[in-house]
């Protein structure tokens, strides 16, 4: 007449430490405990279920567990299958704490996995292999961020040379890049950030950066060296004409960062790495520019160096060189003449660029993936699939890609064959089963993807991912997943719109294309299971309760976790389990036995109803409704913006219009939540960022007209920075992200100098030289053709390698660098060729305003 519940309840309480209170003694508190947890299984063995007396002998006869039953160690099933390049295996997860050094942890863990592979797992005769390491990618990219900033360096100096012609000039310039880059380094470090990809990557942009202030002022100190002025007096003076200019010029680039370094989502930690380095390094370089740059003229431009052009010549170079210069001279005299082809200059210009930009303008995506060498998938196989089954389905899988495993055919893949896989496992789980691979040629491991892509999705009726894990983005479908959430308060319903959604999608980005989609938590009503429904009458009659059934089944199909006991030292869990446990078919259920308060064991179907049916494994909710989400990941060509698009027009839109039922609704989330965020966002940084220029601008010149002049070179900018974009994906995919779009506000900062130069020589000949508003606007365009090319050349040499060299890390800010470079190159030829034509449009009227407010009050009644 023993039942499941009377085991298992005798069970715990015999494995249970009961504190019994306290008791004094003397000065002494003792502390009454009961002792009875499990140490053995002889303990266990003899655990006393039942006693009784014979009334007849006085014996008391006793049944323990022991006589009922088999103790034993044993194993647990197995709810994963794990594999790795055919071989079977273990894995072991290594997890860093928050804040941690990823650098440092690996390589404590790769000294952990040496010193274990000398002794300890030999001797076991097992080989501990690390199958990913992050830092891997993390310090090539680093390696590349740095090999580029010494490219960006020389290349610098190389036109700092062709320009001067003079070893010594470009020394002193040359001198700033060290300078900056290094107390930038040390500013950073002081200042708490850290040194990453992203932050070097800032760095190497303002390589070419940090010689624009020291140009402008070498260039005006050698200017006037070659007029004959004493070095003394061409320092001094060459420093204090453009103080003013560079001080400004570099004050822009730096508060434009302002908006970017407040931004409070999550994007905005990336934004603050690239806006600290930059702005660290040009203030330094504005420092650099007006102390060390004078000082070091006077000492290695103490000769007269008029004869350095004559001795150093290009002879290509130097004809164009001044051919252009004609071309910008005659322009600029024409403009300055009339003030009809000044406007229709201005007009054509900025008409021609709005319009490039609006038609070439790019789709919006939110951030790229990266190349991290690691193919991770997600497969989600039908409903009720069993872990044979999905180790089956996991296992061919493994055949199929096995020819290309690099144990087994070689490293090297022949030409137009996909890359070889260096590691490859496998964790199958009844209802996932997961899947990785890394390449040998870690710059290839993107060609895995169609691969496993092909081979998972052959079986029928499956779902997932397959991607490179994202450096930004968290879970397997990385940062670009967009979620299409349908809610109801019927799940029947809302579960038939979600089918009906999956065939439009499946239309519209085809899986053929490499898109990829995933239901959460499923398209059916669950999977398949048997229910045990009690019959309360019979269980009455028969004097069991819900719960001992309920325990009985569980026994007797599954085994029953009762407790957890110490062995040796060790949890180990203590489980009861029936002796009829190999039950194959759903029938089998009807015939577990079920033993009644009277001792009768009775089939569990005369006890209960037992249905074979479908229930749900999960249900999601949103918002408190019901909710099932289909996580659409886009194929890599297709930008964010467009895959949102086309599930609005195409699959949202259309259900929509067909009609709903009532109380369903659809949405979209995801990163399609973030872009249009960030975008938001972005807007109005980039506004405010223009402001704060302005801004800048007119407390230097003293006036509101001028600065206006100047903004209106940015539109040329964003030309060239769409420019830019157009030409990279000539030769390779590069979207509008959020990083690239950064670069707009980049541009919005720097482009701005090339004007400022301008604007500001022409008014100093107005006012310090008391020139005519024509002579003066020739003039300043003569003397800063130079300097403008200058700055503009070392800027775009500085940034060049990390738009063009490959690697490790390139694809994070190969688009950022594309727009700066483009945005820099189309700006320095049509800021001069819009500039001029502006000035000489208001620079009369501004100016006779300007000395008309200056004269006493009875000279200025006097000319009224």
């Amino acid at each position: 007449g023993l039942q499941v519940t009377d085991i298992v309840d005798t069970l715990r309480a015999a494995n249970a430490s009961i504190s019994a209170g306290d008791i004094s003694e003397g000065k002494r508190r003792y502390v009454v405990r009961t002792e009875g947890e499990f140490t053995t299984p002889e303990q266990v063995r003899a655990v006393v279920l039942r006693s009784g007396r014979d009334e007849v002998s006085g014996r008391i006869a006793r049944v323990t567990v022991g006589d009922l039953a088999e103790v034993a160690f044993g194993y647990k099933e197995a709810v994963a299958y794990l594999r790795t390049l055919g071989e079977d295996a273990l894995a072991v997860n290594a997890v860093r704490e928050p804040g941690a050094n990823v650098i440092e942890v690996m390589g404590g863990i790769r000294a952990a996995i040496e010193e274990l592979n000398e002794a300890e797992v030999p001797a076991a005769g097992l080989i501990l292999d690390q199958v990913y390491d992050e830092t891997v990618y993390i310090t090539s990219a680093i390696d590349l961020v740095e090999q580029n900033i010494y490219v960006g360096g020389t290349l610098a100096a190389i036109v700092l040379l062709l320009f001067l012609r003079s070893a010594r000039a470009t020394l002193v310039i040359s001198l700033a890049i060290p300078v900056s880059v290094i107390g930038a380094f040390v500013a950073m470090a002081a200042m708490g950030r850290s040194i990453n990809v992203i932050s070097l990557a800032g760095i190497a942009f303002a390589v070419g950066m940090v010689v624009d202030a020291a140009i402008v002022v070498l260039e005006n100190i050698y200017r006037l060296r070659q007029e004959g002025k004493p070095v003394l007096e061409a320092a001094y003076e060459g420093a204090r004409q453009v103080w003013g200019a560079v001080f400004v010029s570099a004050l822009t680039t730096v508060m434009v960062f302002a908006p970017v370094l407040v931004m409070t989502l999550e994007i905005g930690q990336l934004f603050r790495d690239i806006a600290v380095a930059i702005s660290v390094a040009v203030l330094l370089s504005l420092l650099v520019a007006v102390t060390l740059i004078p000082a070091l003229s006077r000492r290695l431009l103490g000769k007269p160096i008029a004869d350095n052009e004559t001795r150093l010549g290009v002879p290509i170079v130097d004809p164009l060189a001044r051919a252009f210069v004609g071309g910008v001279m005659a322009l600029t005299r024409l403009v300055v003449r009339s003030r009809v082809a000044a406007f229709l200059v201005v007009v054509a210009v900025c008409g021609t660029t709005a319009l490039a930009t609006w038609v070439y303008l790019p789709k919006l995506d939110y951030l790229p993936d990266g190349n991290r060498n690691l193919a991770f998938g997600l497969m989600l196989p039908p409903p009720g699939y069993n872990l044979e089954t999905t180790s089956e389905i996991a296992a061919r899988i493994e055949s199929e890609l096995r020819p290309l495993f690099s144990t087994v055919t070689g490293p090297e893949s022949a030409p137009g064959e996909p890359v070889k896989i260096k590691s490859f496992f496998f964790v199958a789980r009844q209802s996932q089963t997961f899947l990785g691979a890394s390449a040998i040629d870690p710059t290839r491991a993107s060609e895995l993807v169609p691969v496993i892509q092909r081979t998972m999705f052959a079986e029928p009726g499956t779902f997932g991912f397959v991607n490179q894990l994202s450096l930004f983005g968290r879970g397997i479908g990385g940062g670009r997943v967009v979620e299409l959430n349908i809610s109801g308060p019927d799940l029947e319903e809302v579960l038939g719109v979600a089918l009906e959604a999956t065939g439009m999608i499946e239309k519209v980005l085809p899986r053929a294309n490499g898109n990829q989609l995933r239901p959460n938590p499923g398209l059916e009503l669950g999977a398949p299971e048997v229910r045990v429904i009690p019959d309360p009458v019979r269980l009455a009659d028969s004097g069991v309760s819900a719960r001992e059934l309920g325990l009985t089944v569980d026994t007797y199909n599954d085994g029953l976790r009762v407790d957890e006991i110490t062995v040796d030292g060790k949890r180990i869990d203590l489980t009861l389990l029936g002796a009829e446990r190999n039950i194959h078919e759903t029938q089998g259920i009807n015939n577990l036995p079920v033993v009644t308060q009277s001792g009768l064991i009775l089939p569990a179907s005369s006890l209960s109803r037992i249905e074979v049916t479908a229930g749900p494994t999960e249900i999601r909710h949103l918002e408190r409704v019901r909710t099932v989400t289909l996580e659409v990941r886009p194929a890599g060509g297709i930008p964010l913006e467009v895959a949102l698009d086309l599930l609005q027009i195409q699959v949202i839109d259309k259900l929509a219009a067909a009609g709903l039922p009532r109380g369903v609704k659809l949405g979209l989330a995801g990163t399609a939540d973030k872009l249009s965020e960030t975008w938001d966002a972005m807007v109005i940084d980039l506004l405010l960022a223009i402001v704060i220029v302005y801004l800048v601008m007119a407390v230097l010149f003293e006036s509101f007209l001028y600065p206006l002049i100047i903004v209106l070179s940015v539109p040329l900018a964003t030309a060239g920075g769409v420019g830019g974009l157009v030409v990279l994906n000539t030769f390779t995919y590069q979207p509008l992200d959020m990083l690239t779009l950064l670069g707009f506000v980049i541009l919005i900062g720097i482009v701005v100098n090339n004007a400022i130069l301008l604007v500001h020589q022409t008014l100093h000949h107005l006012r310090q030289e008391h020139m005519e508003p024509a002579a003066a606007i020739l003039e300043a365009t003569r003397n800063r053709i130079r300097p403008i090319f200058m700055s503009t050349l070392t800027s775009v040499c500085g940034m060049l390698p990390l738009v063009v060299f490959p690697g490790a890390g390139s694809e994070l800010y190969r688009g950022l660098g594309s727009v700066v470079v483009g945005g820099l190159s189309l700006s320095a030829l049509l800021t001069l060729a819009i500039i001029p034509p502006l000035l000489s449009l208001v620079v009369g009227l501004a100016e006779a305003g300007k000395a008309r407010h200056l004269l006493p009050e009875s000279l200025r009644a006097a000319a009224e």
